[in-house]
């Protein structure tokens, strides 16, 4: 089971499995009250309170967005660099979107408007950084990997929020978009 709550960065991971065609259920958890659709209490599956989980069938659970697309990636390699740095290029892609963009969010989001400015022009600085990069498609070229719905749904967030992204990223997100995984996945959680 994915635990996961639409809008939120869990969304990489649910795009992620579907596109490497894992089976699972998905299970939406609503992060202010910390309750699961259905009933139950959201934390007594993550103590951390926080989306994405995955729970095993053997009941492990397995939580942290670079943790779960790393999995993915390991049972997908088709959704992996495929060089001899491969792994390690994409843990080091996972760790960047984690560290430098996607924790800056919360910070950002919590703070009165009128001081937000230069955590936003931290995000806009490595969003610029990363679309650098993306004008043969992908974080990694032409090869779709599981970093990819991690930064799309960031840069998705953000263009909600009305961050002004570069070209390339406002191109990137729409790009994504169109892919059938992604459209589901969108689907799934009511955000299409």
């Amino acid at each position: 089971k994915l635990y996961s709550a639409p809008g939120f960065t869990s969304l990489a991971d649910h795009i992620a499995m579907l596109e490497a065609g894992i089976q699972f259920d998905a299970v939406k958890v609503d992060i202010a009250t910390k309750q699961i659709e259905g009933g139950g209490r959201y934390t007594d599956i993550n103590p951390k309170g926080y989306v994405p989980a995955l729970v095993f069938d053997d009941g492990e659970v397995l939580t942290e967005n670079v943790a779960i697309l790393a999995w993915v990636a390991d049972r997908a390699p088709e959704l992996a660099p495929h060089d001899h740095l491969g792994r390690y290029r994409l843990l080091e892609m996972l760790s960047f979107i984690a560290t430098e963009i996607h924790k800056r969010f919360p910070t950002y989001l919590s703070l009165p408007e009128d001081v937000r400015e230069p955590i936003a022009q931290e995000i806009l600085h490595w969003f610029g950084f990363t679309a650098g990069g993306l004008e043969r498609g992908y974080l990694f070229g032409e090869t779709f990997t599981v970093a990819d719905p991690y930064l799309f749904q960031l840069a998705r967030g953000a263009a909600e929020l009305g961050f002004p992204l570069p070209e390339p990223l406002r191109d990137y997100i729409a790009r994504i978009e169109q892919r059938p995984a992604v459209q589901a996945a969108l689907r799934r959680e009511g955000l299409a």
